[in-house]
């Protein structure tokens, strides 16, 4: 396993030096949100969408990521005359607070130190902590209200976020593949993740950088873990079946039969490792642990509807039939509490066979779904 911490690299970025009170009481300053934008902002500063991106993802939206070399992650989406349309919207992606692209989290010097790492002590937040940093930008670009905000899976719990925190600021919320709430199935399935980063000798409680090591193997597993819920047991079999090959490492420890393993193996592995290059383990866990606290009935005696009485955003979301991990029976439920807001809400379930990752491979009808909604918004919106 490749034990090379990931590499820093300069991203574009704002510094707000007074930084923000976080939810858990702790005042972070300062506080740095890096950031990527496509398009170009209207005179009228109307046109603006925020994407928010998923855990493993970052701002580098539609265009070739710095340190991996790959096309941006939502590339088939963003961009001139695509779904989200670039001559016609001027589009923004930022990296979450806590995150390890550019904004301020784990790997960041600590202010109060002698310029070592938060590591663990990095406080905890939250995808209302994450929504409140991107805020900043917004508010220094001068945009006062925008267009839309769309996103998936825990990037669609910062869409809800940003409509119920900042209701007047949202006309249009796309929510994708997302829940108002993370259910107790998914925080069983990250803390398994988590426990796999601690269980490695590399871990070092968290201080793995004082010995120059990375908990490569813990957090490859967590990535495994992940992805696994990521895909749909058919989308599995069609990449993968039972094919099997010959293993050109032959790793100690691993099982194989005749120097033989089976493709879905070897994809997972590689997904392992590829994801160790460009990640960091307490981000990962600070993140993972956002997720897992996020309910938008909390402060509301449990109703998640409340947050949106007397809104007048209108609502997109959108489920796939073979998502395990966000069903669309929780899609549902945040459909029906919409509802009980009188929200303007509409609902699309997409008939796929691709799991949770649906909405970042070629699905036509999402794409439809997609164009459809931005469009229609941007009717009553007046936008041109």
């Amino acid at each position: 396993m490749d034990q090379t911490p990931p590499t820093q690299i300069e991203h574009a970025h704002m510094l707000f030096p007074d930084g923000m009170q976080l939810e858990c009481g702790f005042r972070l300053a300062p506080v740095r949100v890096a950031y990527r934008t496509y398009g170009t902002l209207s005179a009228a500063r109307d046109n603006a969408i925020v994407v928010c991106h998923a855990l493993t993802g970052d701002q580098y939206l539609a265009e070739t990521h710095p340190l991996t070399g790959k096309p941006g992650w939502w590339g088939r989406m963003v961009g001139p005359g695509l779904p989200i349309d670039t001559d016609r919207f001027f589009v923004i992606c930022m990296n979450v607070l806590g995150g390890c692209m550019g904004s301020t989290g784990p790997r960041d010097a600590r202010p109060d130190g002698p310029g070592e790492p938060w590591g663990t002590d990095f406080p905890p937040v939250t995808i209302r902590d994450m929504v409140r940093a991107q805020r900043l930008v917004i508010d220094a670009l001068g945009i006062s209200r925008l267009f839309a905000v769309i996103g998936g899976s825990m990037g669609g719990m910062q869409v809800l976020e940003w409509a119920a925190t900042f209701p007047d600021m949202v006309f249009a919320a796309m929510p994708i593949a997302t829940s108002p709430f993370h259910s107790a199935q998914n925080i069983a399935f990250n803390e398994v993740s988590r426990q796999a980063i601690f269980a490695d000798p590399e871990w070092h409680g968290g201080r793995y950088w004082e010995q120059g090591a990375v908990p490569a193997r813990g957090l490859a597993v967590a990535r495994m873990m992940a992805h696994i819920t990521y895909l749909s047991e058919e989308a599995l079999t069609r990449k993968f079946g039972r094919r099997v090959r010959r293993d050109p490492y032959n790793q100690a420890g691993a099982l194989s039969l005749f120097g033989e393993i089976f493709e879905v193996e070897s994809y997972l592995r590689h997904q392992g490792s590829s994801f160790v290059r460009r990640f960091d383990a307490n981000s990962y866990l600070t993140i993972t642990r956002a997720m897992d606290y996020f309910d938008l009935g909390a402060d509301h005696d449990g109703d998640p509807s409340r947050p949106f009485h007397g809104t007048r955003t209108r609502f997109c979301l959108v489920s796939f039939t073979s998502d395990w991990l966000f069903p669309t029976s929780q899609a549902r439920l945040l459909a029906r509490a919409l509802n009980r807001a009188a929200a303007n809400v509409s609902f699309v379930e997409i008939e796929s066979d691709k799991g949770h990752d649906a909405f970042l491979l070629d699905e036509p009808d999402f794409d439809r779904t997609v164009r459809g909604f931005l469009s229609g918004a941007a009717e009553h919106a007046r936008i041109g």
